[in-house]
């Protein structure tokens, strides 16, 4: 197996496979492979999502994944007791024996995750995974003690070893999270972090004001008629 990462504004990844060897996304998620490569849908992995296997047959054969937004693919080596947390849309693709499981959840009642939450995947098994950060990764090494406040939606990627919590600061206004509340997500050393320079959610919010609206429905009850 061989990966390749193409372009870099809109990156795509790009493996190579040997006939039987395989790789695992989120159903649908591929851009474009050979005619070699056969895709089946399988279970969820762990308690995540449930994933496609794109598997080499009789020759080998590449199946690429492309960046949904501008910004970066970054490879990453799971097992060994070395796992990662990554933003709920950050998986992109992993070899057979890389896990999905929920990592953490926070729910709120206004704002821009109110629909969903904010939610992390945890990346844990054996292999290797490439994870999605949308803008650019800014890299920060935490030590045994220190720690870093981010917006939860810059919060891109980081290794299991940093203690991650939520802080709830009242009093102070954001329009993103509604209400005079406003959170910060707190990381703690040791352990490596990847912040993530466009959190999707508040792109999401930017972009809301000139995207069109469906009209109001004008369909009438048999009652009206």
């Amino acid at each position: 197996m061989r990966d390749q990462l193409i372009g870099a504004t809109v990156p795509v990844l790009s493996v190579s496979l040997e006939p039987g060897e395989c790789v695992m996304a989120e159903a649908g998620e591929f851009a474009w492979m050979t005619d070699s490569i056969q895709m089946s849908a399988g279970p969820s992995v762990g308690s995540g999502p449930p994933l496609s296997t794109y598997t080499a047959k009789g020759a080998a054969g590449t199946v690429a994944f492309a960046a949904r937004l501008p910004g970066s693919i970054l490879p990453v080596e799971v097992g060994h007791g070395r796992e990662f947390l990554v933003h709920q849309h950050g998986f992109l693709a992993g070899t057979p024996g890389v896990q999905l499981s929920a990592g953490f959840r926070q729910a709120f009642s206004a704002g821009l995750f109110a629909r969903h939450g904010f939610r992390l995947q945890r990346i844990g098994g054996q292999g290797r995974a490439w994870v999605e950060l949308v803008g650019e990764p800014v890299r920060h090494e935490l030590a045994a003690g220190q720690s870093l406040r981010a917006h939860p939606g810059h919060v891109g990627l980081f290794e299991s070893t940093v203690a991650f919590q939520m802080m709830r600061v009242p009093g102070m206004v954001n329009r993103y999270f509604g209400g005079d509340t406003h959170h910060f997500g707190v990381l703690s050393g040791p352990g490596t972090v990847w912040l993530q320079s466009v959190p999707l959610p508040v792109l999401a919010a930017e972009l809301a004001p000139y995207l069109p609206h469906p009209p109001p429905s004008t369909a009438t009850s048999r009652s009206e008629t």
